[in-house]
């Protein structure tokens, strides 16, 4: 059991995501902090949305005491002032990685969810707070992190398959569809991409000189240690050519959030981001205890309650 705990938080960053990935750095960006979550607890995996003149963002929340994420809503007003924050989405799996993102007139998340078994599309019943389910995506494997794409008149997936576990950082893959809902169909040449550093998708895909560019996760030195650019130079139902970019990490003066960054997702004029530092925390060791012991007395009591 790890001592040293991964502590995310999101920040967000007054420019464009085009800008900050030809930049290759966010040293010397002005960051608007999200809230502190307390002790061992964190906010990760931020997307958003304007409204009305307010930024929804949509992120993991997770408590290290509890190990099961879900997913919270933070507002921020047009001038990237904190306004609330609210829990929108919880399920009896762990629930990260929530892509939102308009489409045929209606506004999608795809939470990460492979602890259920797949991949479930939720449509927002009453944007920001109410969302359903409509749709489980079939795919081959059980993805990790997907990211869903329209381009060039057709809809990607992009995920890291979550099975065997050897592949959830190093391995990427992808699938395509003429509707959202699908089917789905796995592209021939997968995985399309495959490397030790990592292959895992880390936010929001993004056209540069007309090719698409999704940022995944390098994870050569620690788990989301830093992002690259993946650009695709060729991206059709028959082929897959593409050529990875440096690290693009967390600088040295946001210490002691300088351990990781691993989320980049565009919002307009404004980009989301994550890093990490790390905390040791020596009840760890009592963590995982106390939590198998409190849900096997929620599952005995919800028994009991059953006779």
């Amino acid at each position: 059991m790890e001592f040293v705990k991964d502590i995310w938080r999101p920040a967000i960053v007054a420019a464009p995501i085009h800008d900050l990935a030809k930049r290759g750095t966010i040293a010397g960006s002005a960051l608007h902090w999200f809230p502190d979550q307390g002790p061992m607890r964190y906010l990760a995996d931020p997307f958003a949305l304007w409204r009305d003149g307010r930024l929804h963002v949509f992120a993991e929340f997770f408590d290290y005491r509890e190990a099961r994420g879900r997913i919270d809503l933070c507002v921020f007003d047009d001038r990237l002032r904190f306004v609330e924050q609210r829990v929108v989405l919880q399920e009896p799996w762990h629930l990260s990685y929530p892509y939102v993102f308009e489409a045929e007139g209606e506004t999608w998340m795809l939470p990460e969810a492979f602890q259920s078994g797949g991949l479930t599309l939720y449509r927002a019943r009453d944007f920001p707070l109410a969302w359903e389910p409509v749709s489980r995506i079939d795919l081959a494997h059980v993805p990790l992190d997907a990211t869903p794409v329209f381009h060039q008149g057709r809809w990607w997936l992009f995920y890291a398959p979550a099975y065997p576990e050897r592949d959830r950082l190093t391995v990427l893959h992808a699938a395509y569809a003429d509707q959202l809902r699908g089917p789905w169909c796995a592209h021939p040449a997968n995985p399309v991409y495959r490397a030790a550093s990592g292959a895992r998708p880390g936010g929001t895909p993004f056209v540069r000189g007309g090719h698409l560019v999704l940022p995944i996760q390098d994870s050569s030195r620690s788990y989301g240690g830093a992002l690259r650019f993946l650009t695709i130079a060729a991206l059709t139902p028959e082929r897959f050519v593409a050529s990875i970019g440096a690290p693009f990490a967390a600088p040295a003066d946001l210490a002691p959030f300088n351990r990781g960054l691993h989320t980049l997702s565009a919002a307009g004029a404004v980009t989301l981001l994550d890093v990490k530092r790390g905390v040791t925390s020596w009840n760890s060791l009592t963590m995982r205890p106390r939590r198998e012991w409190q849900r096997l007395r929620a599952r005995l009591a919800r028994q009991s309650s059953g006779l």
